[in-house]
């Protein structure tokens, strides 16, 4: 049987369909859309069963590509039975859609979700009371809880062993009412049903909103939380990563060991340890740590309520730039991977402003770019700190907020962008669009750090290790294979090195930026391997030793902060150019993509050089 599981956003939805199919489940797209689709399979008593999770919708008039989906899939593939969900603290509004599918389908259940919820507000809603006036089955859920699945399940088997009774009285069902009508019979249908203890039971969401939200404080509130969570993430990360670096050395000498008892040629040995292996050893080291943090951190946002608020923060400047105000959220996504904010951008209807949302995304630093920002603070802004623990503290502290700083040129960089498109390219108006803001919840941590782990976290370590296994085939044959004594890493460098010593840079760093597309994690290792001639990717755990180096090689202050507006503004890593080309089926906006913020990033560079040679000359 084909079950169909349809609903508002918000209201539990994709819980009741991840708590009835469990881990028999799989994602794709919908035939010629974008736009996600969810089937997983459970059995009742009598029947074995597909569930369809269709995309959120608040109506079938559809003003969107989800609703479009929802509509064409409730009315054209006429699925055996259509369960949907609403939440019980706000019945009304969840009515209308459930009246409107009541009278196309035939089979129709309503699942009251959340009811747990809606009794700490004190909202109690009389499930036989509403099954009499709707005329077909309810049933009240706590899916979070697995509560009520069973009961639910059951009345999905009568509902299944009715099927064709219903059909028949389906036939006899006077025509679809008006919207007006349709939202009469919600609002009277919601009133003699739902009973309430306090009429002010939204209270202690409004007096957060008023801080989240507000007009000052609500700006206050996410500088705060992003610094909080960079700050989480950079001290984190320190650790792990280096227990993991230490452990693929060893694996490294274990597999050197191996490969010549098997009396592989040492040069065929080199290739695959110190170049291949090591690159995908040090993607791993430094990438995985600080995902583990940031994704689940970010989903914890999401899963409480508060990322919606974030979007609702910024639609006004995301509307001035003649943008839509969704694209804060994909913005959002970006942090943790410009891959994962690509993709995001699928819930922007208008093919204008998805384009302009998937042009911009990499404006906003993803975490590989995280250990180059972190490294070069460390080094050049503020510092190792001191051997206590308040000192080091203090230091992270003060770099996480100096990482913000960045992060924040880059939201302003993105509204530029952004503006400039819509005046140019890709001219248009801001659509509208329905933001709901959920009620605050209470996370499901270890839900969340699941799901966090599998959707985000493996697959995008995934797309990065089979970008860096070619990667670290190039650098190895780039940094041992010579041409009149000198290799061909350092040829590349000396040829790049008059342009970027015009940013600021030099053509060792510029270089290191174009073979770290596979991933930006191995950029500064690849500056070290080639400043120190050697033959494969350098580590240095030193702050002092690693400054030294720099020093020798010429860096400055100046060179630091060049480096980190590059660092900021450049192409897209491979695997973000990839997904771009996927999404949009064309190379000409992969090519835009890939120049537009490179163009930022090199006349930004420019400007500060000369701007400080200017002020500051060479003694």
């Amino acid at each position: 049987m084909i079950i169909a599981l349809a609903g508002n956003p918000n209201v539990g939805k994709s819980t009741v369909f991840n708590a009835l199919t469990g881990l028999k489940q799989h994602t794709g797209n919908w035939p010629g859309k974008t736009v996600t689709s969810a089937r997983g399979f459970f059995e009742t008593k009598h029947f074995s069963c597909e569930l369809v999770d269709l995309p959120g919708a608040y109506s079938l008039t559809p003003h969107s590509a989800e609703e479009e989906v929802t509509r064409d899939f409730l009315l054209e593939e006429n699925p055996d039975a259509v369960i949907v969900v609403c939440d019980a603290s706000c019945l009304e509004r969840n009515l209308l859609l459930a009246l409107q599918v009541s009278f196309h389908c035939p089979s129709v259940m309503l699942c009251v979700n959340l009811m747990d919820e809606a009794a700490k507000k004190g909202i109690h809603i009389d499930l036989a009371l509403l099954e009499k006036l709707l005329g077909f089955p309810v049933s009240g859920t706590a899916a979070r809880q697995r509560q009520g699945l069973a009961e639910l399940s059951g009345r999905l088997d009568h509902l299944l062993l009715e099927k064709k009774q219903r059909e028949k009285d389906s036939l006899q069902k006077t025509p679809l009412p008006s919207p007006d009508q349709l939202a009469t019979a919600a609002s009277s249908i919601a009133s003699q049903v739902t009973f309430l203890e306090n009429a002010d039971y939204r209270k202690k969401d409004r007096k957060l909103d008023k801080i989240l939200t507000g007009r000052y404080t609500g700006f206050l509130a996410m500088l705060l939380l992003l610094s909080l969570i960079f700050w989480i993430t950079v001290t984190g990360a320190n650790y792990p990563s280096s227990l993991l670096s230490q452990l693929f050395l060893m694996l490294e000498e274990g597999l050197s060991h191996l490969l010549s008892k098997l009396q592989v040629s040492p040069l065929l040995s080199d290739f695959l340890l110190e170049g291949v292996f090591r690159v995908l050893s040090w993607v791993v080291s430094v990438m995985l740590p600080p995902m583990v943090i940031f994704f689940p951190l970010f989903t914890l946002l999401e899963d409480s309520g508060y990322l919606p608020r974030i979007a609702y923060n910024l639609d006004y400047y995301f509307q001035k730039c003649r943008a839509c105000g969704k694209q804060a959220l994909t913005m959002a996504m970006g942090f943790g991977c410009n891959c994962v904010g690509v993709l995001g951008c699928r819930i922007i209807d208008s093919p204008r402003e998805r384009l302009i949302a998937l042009l911009t995304n990499s404006f906003v630093p993803c975490n590989g770019r995280f250990p180059i920002l972190v490294t070069l603070i460390a080094l050049y802004f503020t510092g190792p700190g001191g051997s206590s623990f308040f000192d080091k503290a203090a230091s992270s502290l003060l770099a996480a907020l100096c990482l913000t700083g960045f992060l924040l040129l880059g939201v302003l960089m993105t509204f530029l962008a952004s503006r400039l498109l819509s005046a140019t390219l890709l001219k248009g108006m801001p659509s509208s669009f329905v933001l709901e803001l959920p009620p605050y919840r209470r996370p499901q941590i270890l839900k969340v750090i699941l799901r966090s782990l599998l959707d985000r976290t493996l697959s995008t370590l995934r797309r990065a290790l089979c970008a860096a296994v070619p990667a670290g085939a190039l650098l190895w044959c780039m940094a041992n294979l010579t041409m009149d004594s000198r290799s061909l890493l350092s040829i590349a460098a000396s040829f790049l090195d008059p342009f970027a010593r015009l940013m600021g840079l030099d053509g060792v760093i510029l270089l290191s930026f174009l073979l770290g597309m596979p991933a930006n994690e191995i950029v500064i290792p690849i500056m070290l391997m080639t400043y120190l001639e050697q033959g494969s990717l350098q580590e240095i755990n030193d702050p002092n030793l690693l400054r030294a180096i720099l020093s020798e090689n010429g860096w400055s202050l100046g060179t630091a902060v060049c480096t980190c507006l590059f660092t900021l503004f450049h192409w897209p890593c491979l695997t973000t150019l990839l997904s771009i080309k996927k999404e949009t089926g064309s190379l000409k906006w992969t090519a835009a993509a890939f120049l537009l913020p490179t163009l930022f990033g090199v006349l930004l560079c420019i400007l500060f050089a000369q701007t400080a040679a200017f002020f500051l000359p060479a003694p």
